[in-house]
């Protein structure tokens, strides 16, 4: 570990190639919570030297989802730091540096191989049932050999020169140690011929220069660490302690993907969970702390993480497990809470004025009492609440009007009765509208479900909604009334 007077430092370093995926989001939040509870320093880093697969919106979708959930960074794109710049693209002098240095001390060579001299030698590797690589076809050209390919236009890339007998040991946090023969590892390019780095390069010299201490990544990354942990023996570098996290997996054992539901932060973001609920559920993907507690708020993460507790097994993602903390935190949110989160879904859908006025607003309050228990996802709430907003109902199928086992006519004396008594009514608090609906049925002589579900067909639309006396105390005389004679119209013509 480095010398860095006992303080942790720890770094997220995401590909601005696309938009941040869960398993980043859990990478970032296991290190950013093992900097919390230790006092320590959480780094980002943007490692964007891959300019083929750089997405323009990616940056902002990163920085923005990681904000979403919580987590600040210490140092790092608009927070600054001591040791930045925090773009690896920025850093390409550093690059350049080591590199000659690697060069200068024969542990790293220029390859002038074509892309098609390394596509034939893949191919035969397969065809011969041999373990693909790279063939060390340039490791021992001679000074004059490279300058003459030079000469001739060449762009080299460089790799370095892995040795070829012994092995590779490294200590994994979680794992133990871990080693690897290093006749199983090919000299690996270090700088690309356009000049950038590969995340092999450019990460130890980072990690390095920004004296990080614990790298904490998916454990997909364990057969890159021996070149690592050469890399650094090369360059006379302490590496950091290492520790790979369990591999998220779907619940049919295979890698998590768009066809099992949403993947990236974005999807979920819209899609109406909520923060608490997605950096809760993040959290137990690979950890836990007594094997029987699951909800922790953010600060309760922040007291309790540790990495002993992290599995060195698979975690596996459940959309069902996700589905009830995310309606587990929605019910404990206070009205006031829930209806500003539903806001941007209700104005996306035109049901809200943008801005909201505040006669809207204050309808609103009065509404999602009567949801709240019913969301599993803030995107429900247009489809809830539309009923309350519209001014007229369309019954596409008025046929919904009617009861089983009754009849139009009696379907009509029924929404005509009720039209009558609600006219007459002046509590429409629920405590005064319960017994004069029962009394109405009492007085049609029918049941109660057979007089109720007419009435909040009519007056919803639906046939499954909220408390039917809750409902009518929230829309009102004029709205109820106005519906119950629109569905007798109906009925009639």
């Amino acid at each position: 570990m480095k010398d860095n007077n006992g303080k942790i430092r720890v770094r997220f370093a995401p590909s601005p190639t696309g938009y941040l995926h869960i398993g980043g989001a859990r990478t970032a939040l296991f290190n950013w919570l093992f900097a919390r509870a230790n006092g320590g320093t959480f780094i980002l880093r943007i490692e964007d030297t891959d300019r083929s697969r750089y997405v323009e919106d990616s940056l902002y979708d990163i920085m923005k989802s990681l904000e979403w959930l919580g987590m600040d960074w210490d140092e790092g794109p608009e927070a600054g730091g001591e040791y930045g710049p925090y773009f690896q693209s920025e850093r390409l002098h550093l690059y350049n540096e080591y590199i000659n240095k690697l060069l200068d001390s024969g542990d790293a060579y220029k390859c002038y191989c074509s892309s098609e001299r390394l596509k034939a030698l893949r191919a035969e590797q397969a065809a011969n049932s041999l373990p693909p690589g790279y063939d060390r076809h340039c490791r021992n050209l001679t000074l004059e050999e490279c300058n003459k390919l030079e000469a001739e236009g060449i762009k080299p890339v460089i790799r370095f020169k892995v040795p070829l007998h012994g092995t590779t040991t490294f200590n994994d946090l979680l794992r133990g140690e871990v080693s690897f023969e290093n006749k199983t590892l090919d000299d690996f390019i270090l700088i690309k011929s356009d000049g950038y780095p590969t995340y092999h390069f450019a990460n130890i010299v980072d990690d390095h220069l920004m004296k990080i201490t614990h790298v904490m990544r998916g454990e997909e990354w364990i057969p890159s660490t021996p070149k690592h942990i050469l890399l650094y023996k090369a360059m006379g570098w302490e590496p950091p302690e290492m520790a790979h996290l369990p591999v998220i997996l779907s619940q049919q054992g295979g890698k998590l993907s768009k066809r099992h539901g949403a993947t990236t932060v974005k999807e979920f973001h819209a899609k109406g969970y909520i923060p608490e609920a997605m950096v809760n559920f993040l959290a137990l993907l690979g950890w836990n702390l007594d094997g029987e507690r699951e909800l922790f708020t953010l600060q309760e993460l922040k007291e309790v993480f540790t990495l002993e507790r992290v599995s060195k097994s698979s975690a596996i993602f459940s959309y069902e497990k996700l589905d009830w903390l995310n309606g587990m935190y929605i019910r404990s949110l206070t009205v006031e809470d829930v209806a500003k989160r539903c806001l941007p879904y209700l104005q996306k859908a035109s049901i809200v004025s943008k801005p909201i006025k505040d006669e809207e607003y204050a309808y609103l309050l009065r509404i999602i009492p009567l949801i709240q228990e019913r969301l599993k996802f803030l995107s429900e709430a247009p489809e809830l609440v539309d009923f309350f907003f519209q001014d007229q109902i369309v019954y596409e199928d008025p046929t919904l009007l009617i009861p089983k086992k009754l009849d139009k006519e009696t379907t009509s004396k029924i929404l005509h009765a009720a039209y009558n008594v609600l006219l007459e009514c002046d509590d429409y608090s629920e405590a005064g509208l319960e017994p004069l609906l029962r009394g109405l049925t009492a007085s049609l002589g029918l049941k109660t479900g057979q007089v109720f579900m007419p009435i909040r067909v009519a007056i919803t639309g639906r046939t499954a909604s909220p408390g039917l006396f809750e409902t009518i105390s929230v829309l009102g005389k004029e709205r109820t009334t106005s519906r119950l004679k629109g569905a007798f119209e109906v009925l009639q013509g």
